[in-house]
């Protein structure tokens, strides 16, 4: 094992008011309600995300399926059959809370969570609630829907979590002995299964493992279930037809797409976002991980596809992904219907820890640039402001009556429900929350990046040697930020420091004297010779007008406006009904405000008109062209992560300009 190639995560202490308060939602919020909707505590309704009357939305009943498999309670499985992973992510959004800030009385329940899990895991390191209780007969015997390995996965992120936060070991064991029933029934040795799970998450779980113990043997097998991925695009179709050759009772037998599950042909092969948005990105995180790791460049350069593909042609402005809810999937390129997307919230942390991966194999401020895109935008959007209500789908149109009377609508939800039937995302969002230090720095064997403007300290360590690296911000008309160095000793440590594409006429002084430094991969370095540094920079922060690829239909004539990291969107509670009506015609200019609800944000007002519907088309349809009557209207948008929590109403991002209406 090559110690030098393990980047392990730096300690990175977060000090932003902006994200302490997401971290105190978490903590003080999130956990607690979860853990009443785990344990179906509490008035809390469910919905389906969509229109599907076979969600289950009765309850949660995640801790009371562990309870039955370990023979505490008598009855049946209730919900999806991946809802174990539920109750995973609860305990590593724990374990991150635990890591910023000790809980005895939080330690004490995720024990207690351990000694169920425990209690429920098999002899043989089986653990998989509904296969234990009501389908012992197909215990890896359904792979394209079972979620038995994606389950596995999670608990394997969330033991390594615990371990890094406690120093406890108890949950890593059942995820060892989970990880060895896995070895006993998969491989290429005659008599074992040759194949991979429907929902790719333990690939990446397996990299995770990797890192933190240094054996490579998880290495080896998130390697194995790669690369077995694609050999045989029938292995799904195959399991089936041969359960029933067994005679094993199962359930419906559906006509497998390969397509959906990227399970058509190798990995390798892949170089476009295709089938199940989640499943794609966590699939391509783990090629990532795993390729620089094992120093396959084919598996890397794979994955670097992919992530072309979806940042250049299937990706949103607010970084979400998925255009259509029909199997929550990638469609074609520059298919991006703002009424009709998908933009599932577990997608966009998806591609946020996938484009964090590929940084570690590849210096590159495209990375950071989509993080900084899906961590402002389309992740915290996914959380109401309160921290019970969340959004699974993030539109970037809403009409309440359209999402109430098209059933093609009926996922796009005009404000967050508290709790989904398929309950991935609230979660996945509330263990990803706390880690946001995780994101703002990469720590390489020969440099450090800055990838995110998070006030925040780094504690890192260069050949043995200490040094800490430390930014603040301040963000108001300008902005200016300052980074100082201090090191144990007089070796070189070279900074690179991402200068965001909206920060305009940067200035970057460096000890007192302004400096031209070397910009290279779009990160600009400095290198820091003496014992303590001190880098300063100033710049505009400019409100961009975007415009989408000429070949996205949905944004034709439309712009999308961005202050900072932020994108921003039209509410009916500040410019009225009808917001296809409006169209910017002059200045826009950020104002600062404080809300109840909302709290202090910046604003940004324009200049804009509103179409004026003649009394004519009362009586009318269609008729033949005029140039439309317009007013002029003061319009008003506010940060997108921030829409839908003050009163149901239309939503828009992109508006016209208006040349559109000549």
């Amino acid at each position: 094992m090559n110690r030098q190639l393990l980047q392990k995560q730096p300690k990175v202490t977060v000090s932003d008011s902006f994200w302490l308060k997401y971290r105190q939602l978490v903590k003080e919020e999130m956990i607690p309600f979860q853990w009443d909707v785990l344990n179906d505590r509490g008035n809390i309704t469910i919905e389906s995300e969509r229109d599907d009357a076979t969600i289950p939305t009765e309850k949660s009943h995640v801790i009371e399926n562990f309870k039955i498999a370990a023979g505490l309670k008598e009855g049946h499985h209730y919900g999806w059959l991946f809802q174990d992973s539920d109750l995973y992510k609860w305990i590593e959004a724990a374990a991150n809370t635990l890591a910023l800030e000790q809980d005895e009385a939080l330690v004490a329940q995720v024990e207690e969570t351990i000694d169920l899990l425990e209690a429920a895991q098999a002899e043989d390191g089986y653990l998989s609630t509904y296969y234990q209780i009501d389908a012992p007969q197909l215990k890896f015997r359904r792979l394209f829907e079972s979620h038995e390995l994606y389950c596995i996965g999670h608990l394997i992120e969330a033991a390594i979590a615990f371990k890094e936060a406690t120093g406890s070991e108890r949950l890593l064991q059942i995820a060892d002995k989970a990880i060895a029933c896995i070895e006993a029934h998969f491989g290429k040795a005659e008599g074992k299964i040759d194949g991979s799970d429907g929902h790719q998450e333990i690939e990446l779980a397996l990299v995770r493992l990797y890192e933190l113990t240094g054996n490579r043997k998880y290495l080896d097998l998130s390697v194995y279930f790669l690369d077995v991925r694609g050999e045989n695009p029938d292995f799904f179709a195959d399991q089936l037809e041969e359960n029933d050759r067994l005679g094993l009772k199962q359930g419906p037998k559906p006509v497998i797409n390969a397509v959906y599950h990227q399970a058509d042909k190798p990995v390798v092969e892949q170089d476009t976002a295709r089938g199940h948005a989640v499943r794609l990105v966590y699939m391509a995180l783990a090629m990532a991980g795993a390729g620089h790791y094992q120093k396959n460049e084919k598996l890397v350069a794979a994955a670097k596809k992919i992530w072309d593909n979806i940042v250049q042609k299937r990706m949103y402005v607010t970084g979400g992904i998925g255009s259509t809810v029909r199997g929550e999937a990638f469609t074609y390129d520059y298919d991006l219907p703002n009424d009709l997307m998908y933009c599932e919230t577990c997608a966009a942390i998806g591609l946020l820890n996938f484009s964090n991966e590929l940084l570690k194999s590849e210096t590159d401020s495209r990375y950071a640039d989509i993080m900084e895109r899906t961590l402002y935008n389309g992740i915290i959007s996914g959380m109401a402001l309160d921290g019970k209500h969340f959004f699974y789908v993030n539109p970037l149109e809403v009409d309440p009556q359209a999402s109430a009377l098209n059933p093609d609508k009926s996922h796009v939800k005009a404000t967050r429900p508290s709790w989904f039937g398929c309950a991935c995302c609230p979660p996945n969002l509330a263990r990803t929350l706390p880690a946001v230090g995780r994101y703002a720095f990469t720590q390489k064997t020969d440099e450090v990046l800055l990838n995110l403007f998070i006030d925040s300290e780094l504690a890192g360590e260069q050949d043995g040697k200490l040094y800490t690296i430390r930014q603040s911000h301040t963000f108001s008309e300008t902005g200016r930020t300052v980074i100082t160095v201090e090191k144990a000793s007089s070796e070189r440590l070279r900074l690179g420091i991402r200068i965001p594409y909206w920060a305009s006429d940067p200035l970057l002084i460096v000890d007192g004297e302004e400096t031209v430094a070397d910009t290279c991969n779009g990160y600009t370095y400095v290198t820091v010779v003496s014992e303590s540094a001190k880098i300063e920079l100033s710049y505009t922060i400019a409100i961009n007008e975007l415009e989408a690829h000429p070949l996205v239909k949905a944004d034709k004539g439309k712009v999308a406006l961005q202050r900072g990291p932020f994108v921003y969107c039209m509410e009916e509670q500040d410019n009225g009904k009808q917001l296809h009506l409006l169209a910017l015609t002059g200045t826009i200019r950020p104002r600062f405000r404080s809300d109840q609800l909302l709290g202090d944000i910046v604003c940004l007002e324009a200049e804009g008109e509103l179409q004026v519907m003649e009394d004519e088309w009362q009586y009318k349809l269609y008729r033949v062209r005029q140039k439309p009557k317009a007013i002029p209207k003061k319009l008003t948008f506010i940060p997108y992560y921030s829409c839908g929590n003050r009163s149901l109403g239309e939503m828009q991002v992109w508006v016209d300009k208006e040349d559109t209406h000549v």
